[in-house]
């Protein structure tokens, strides 16, 4: 690909359609015997979703690879009946409702790094976090695989680096001075190794709290942490636009 970026200023791959030969990964990847897993919220409305998501990411997630889904919800009796692949596996896991959207996206990397270091780093060699108000269209391979994985916002990609949405108020543990910043990425889509994802949501969620205790709220919530984390641990591979596209756009 000569048309888009495809290396960091740190050398980290950024991956587009067209840049890999997902043949030869497959065969790599399958010698490792790794298993995947994809933790996805669905809280309140957000339940009518589920059969979008699940059946879409069981089709064309690491496709003929192990994949555990946890799904944290409210309402686990509302969950239709998943014909899941062979290799693949649901987990619903119950989880508290909250009032407000923003209790629920902070509380996500509380409970994604409790659950690391409780279960999820005896089960899984790689976790993802990927929202569960989307849907796949096409393959989303293990070119996707690394140890610490951010996702360029669709919405960001474009925009000069000081009208990226960055929380840059001094008083919030996410704050990112002015002039400073690499890319823009979406929390809708994150992930790496077990290990990297529990430092990433622990840290997180510790800057959450911070800024609570404060009286402050992060601009765009968990995604302004998630950005302030990436800026000082650079991710080892970045996932382009495509991945986590904006239908609006």
């Amino acid at each position: 690909r000569q048309d888009v970026l495809v290396l960091t200023p740190w050398l980290a791959p950024i991956v587009w359609e067209g840049t890999f030969n997902r043949d030869i990964l497959n065969a790599q990847y399958v010698q490792k015997n790794l298993v995947t897993g994809v933790v996805t919220f669905a809280v309140g409305r957000y339940v009518q979703f589920i059969e979008g998501f699940m059946s879409s990411a069981n089709t064309y997630f690491l496709a003929g690879h192990p994949v555990n889904f946890y799904l944290f919800t409210d309402n686990p009796e509302q969950i239709p009946h998943l014909q899941m692949a062979p290799e693949n596996h649901l987990f619903v896991i119950p989880v508290q409702n909250h009032s407000q959207w923003e209790d629920i996206s902070v509380s996500r990397m509380d409970i994604i790094s409790r659950y690391i270091h409780n279960q999820f780093q005896h089960e899984v060699d790689y976790l993802y976090s990927i929202d569960i108000n989307v849907r796949l269209f096409e393959h989303v391979g293990v070119e996707i695989i690394d140890a610490l994985v951010g996702t360029i916002s669709s919405c960001q990609y474009t925009a000069h680096r000081e009208g990226n949405s960055y929380e840059r108020r001094t008083e919030s543990q996410a704050a990112i001075p002015g002039g400073e910043g690499d890319f823009y990425y979406t929390a809708g889509f994150y992930g790496g190794s077990v290990s990297e994802v529990y430092k990433l949501t622990r840290d997180c969620f510790k800057g959450v709290m911070k800024d609570r205790e404060n009286g402050v709220e992060a601009w765009q919530h968990d995604e302004s942490h998630l950005n302030k984390y990436l800026l000082y641990h650079k991710p080892t591979r970045l996932l382009s636009p495509e991945y986590y596209w904006d239908e609006e756009l």
